[in-house]
């Protein structure tokens, strides 16, 4: 089976749709969505309803839970906390639910392989797992669920990493990629080999500048969409 896997799309609309259709494209029979669907972009309400009119599996990620629910805990100044407020109140009860229908976790098997997935780390969905850290921790994910694939969003940084027999990746972010270049992030994986094919997909940035500066979001984000990384301070 080939499975596409997104991450992060961060209501950023134009870059959702270039993402599914290269996975149309490439003939997946599926897509799993690993969190934030909203947060920082200027779509928050078309995102939603763009992932649940095409039935697409998905769980919740931090700033799906942020937006979704009061949690006691505030961002740090910056752009979130910036766009925190006003991406709550571009929703309305109805996308508020499915935000709160999210789980926080995936876990199926795909042909006989045992798939587990969470935005973050398990029970923290806050947490920037590190990929490249000691093999034996994240071998110990992949026994404690008995699965033979862990996908953990959130980075905004496309890896893929044999561990043992399995495999752990992060598919990257749709909509606001840190790879330093333009576009939308987007994996295939085949279930049966475990082998994942990483896309680097080139969307439309106007409509999504213009959005951006019709609602007055922080200007800082339009450099992240033209050259996938946030500018350096001082």
């Amino acid at each position: 089976m080939r499975l596409g896997v997104l991450s992060d799309l961060h209501a950023n609309l134009p870059a959702l749709e270039a993402a599914l259709e290269a996975l149309r494209a490439e003939g997946v029979d599926e897509v799993l969505v690993l969190g934030d669907l909203v947060g920082y972009g200027p779509h928050p309400r078309q995102v939603i309803h763009k992932v649940w009119k095409e039935g697409l599996a998905a769980i919740a990620g931090a700033w799906d839970l942020r937006v979704a629910y009061p949690l006691p805990e505030p961002l740090p100044e910056g752009v979130g906390k910036a766009t925190l407020e006003w991406t709550r109140a571009q929703l309305g009860e109805k996308e508020l639910a499915y935000l709160r229908s999210l789980r926080l976790s995936h876990r199926r098997a795909y042909g006989g392989r045992r798939l587990v997935a969470f935005h973050g780390m398990p029970g923290d969905p806050e947490a920037r797992p590190d990929l490249l850290g000691e093999a034996k921790a994240l071998l110990a994910l992949l026994e404690r669920y008995g699965a033979e694939v862990l996908l953990l969003g959130g980075r905004h940084l496309p890896l893929a990493r044999r561990v043992g027999a399995g495999l752990v990746a992060d598919p990257g972010s749709v909509g606001l990629s840190l790879t330093g270049e333009h576009g939308a992030d987007a994996m295939v994986l085949d279930t049966e080999t475990l082998e994942a094919r990483f896309l680097k997909v080139p969307y439309d940035l106007g409509p999504l500048l213009f959005d951006l500066r019709a609602w007055g979001l922080p200007s800082v984000l339009e450099q992240v969409y033209r050259f996938g990384r946030f500018p350096k301070q001082g």
